[in-house]
């Protein structure tokens, strides 16, 4: 089976989706099949395009086996509209080139979106090599950027909503990240093939280890009690709960917050910190996958907040996942899908209202005062992500759904 994966974001960027599709292509691999990469020069999320691949219109290379292809792609650390756009259209059209004259015939195309306007690409490619098309929806847009407020335009809410559509029905499969993801769409397209792609975690990686050296070196004492949040700094997160959390557990002088990540908040919140001097509260910077199981294994609890809106009811961040395989119980702040998933029904952590700053706060101080709680709490998770969330079982019924599908 030759299978193209089509996505604008890839290693060696740090990130959710490039972890999830790197890791998922690897195991696809081994099951047999021929998977090539089509890609972005690499540049997210600090706008900035890796200096090993600047002045790039095109190059090749291989990972751990894959055929990686990467194109041109615009790029600016502006936020407005336009720059968006343009960071988006240019992959789009770059993307097309590159597989219309680099690449041959595949069996499926796999495409990754957001971003949606990638669909368009991916439909060109699919008729020219007549593959079957799996748009894996990870985020269901425009819907959140509208409810975001992140796009406002009416007209330019209509072209993407009318685009998604199209996609669907242009799909010979689908594919969504969460359960809330699969239901809407299956709601709105009861005819097509629809298939929940979990996100989950590579458990020889995440071995539920001890720290290494990164507590120490960071200058923290042994018996701090540290509250991480790490992943992307972003409008969608709401980490001013944290800042507000922190400020009202100043008194207890064991008790740290970490900031591990990049993002286009990251300066608005380190601000905040300063405004309310919550000298509790460190910022550091994003670090390569292979260095977070030290991370996470020199901390005692994940830090999952969303904002409160109803469109994050059927979110699952990914950072969930390799938390609970250290053993690092969650305090998390969303509702729906994971509050269901992995506090009712998982017992991994403690749930907190999401942008509550006196409900986690107070959540915080269970887990500090009970460390009883906070193993049994750590070896459940462990153990629910261990049965159900392992980045090998959902590749294996991954490539079962595609075997099935490749004779229909």
């Amino acid at each position: 089976m030759k299978i193209l994966i089509l996505t604008q974001y890839f290693p060696p960027e740090v990130g959710a989706p490039q972890n999830r599709l790197y890791e998922l292509a690897l195991r696809l691999k081994a099951k047999g099949a021929e998977v090539t990469v089509l890609t972005a020069m690499p540049n997210y999320p600090q706008m900035k395009v890796h200096e090993a691949y600047r002045g790039k219109w095109r190059h090749y290379e291989e990972m751990s086996g894959l055929k990686v292809f990467r194109s041109w792609i615009y790029v600016s650390q502006k936020r407005s509209i336009l720059p968006r756009l343009l960071n988006y259209f240019s992959f789009v059209f770059s993307s097309l080139w590159s597989g219309t004259f680099r690449l041959g015939r595949f069996d499926y195309l796999i495409c990754e979106s957001p971003p949606l306007f990638l669909g368009i690409s991916a439909y060109f490619l699919k008729k020219m090599k007549r593959a079957k098309l799996v748009f894996n929806v990870s985020d269901l847009w425009p819907e959140s950027a509208e409810k975001l407020g992140l796009v406002t335009n009416k007209f330019m809410l209509g072209l993407a909503s009318r685009l998604e559509r199209f996609m669907y029905r242009k799909s010979e499969l689908i594919s969504g990240q969460t359960q809330g993801i699969v239901k809407n769409i299956q709601g709105r397209f009861p005819n097509k093939k629809v298939f929940w792609l979990p996100n989950g975690v590579d458990l020889a990686l995440y071995s539920g280890g001890e720290a290494g050296d990164w507590r120490k070196n960071s200058g923290f004492n042994a018996d701090d009690f540290i509250l991480l949040y790490a992943g992307i700094i972003g409008h969608a997160q709401g980490l001013e709960v944290i800042l507000k959390a922190a400020e009202r557990l100043k008194m207890y002088a064991d008790i740290k917050f970490v900031l591990l990540g990049s993002g286009p908040e990251k300066e608005k919140l380190i601000r905040l910190s300063e405004q309310l001097q919550t000298t509790n509260v460190s910022f550091y910077e994003a670090v390569p996958k292979e260095k977070m199981p030290s991370v996470i294994a020199a901390s005692d609890a994940a830090l999952i907040p969303l904002k409160k809106l109803d469109l994050f009811k059927g979110a699952i961040p990914s950072k969930i996942f390799e938390n609970l395989a250290m053993k690092r119980p969650l305090l998390l702040g969303v509702e729906g899908e994971a509050k269901e998933l992995f506090i009712d029904e998982g017992d991994c952590g403690l749930a907190f209202e999401p942008e509550n700053d006196k409900d986690l706060s107070e959540k915080i101080l269970v887990l500090h005062k009970d460390r009883a709680l906070w193993a049994k709490l750590g070896e459940k998770g462990r153990e629910y992500v261990s049965a159900k969330f392992t980045r090998d079982i959902i590749a294996d019924k991954f490539w079962t759904f595609l075997t099935e599908n490749s004779r229909s």
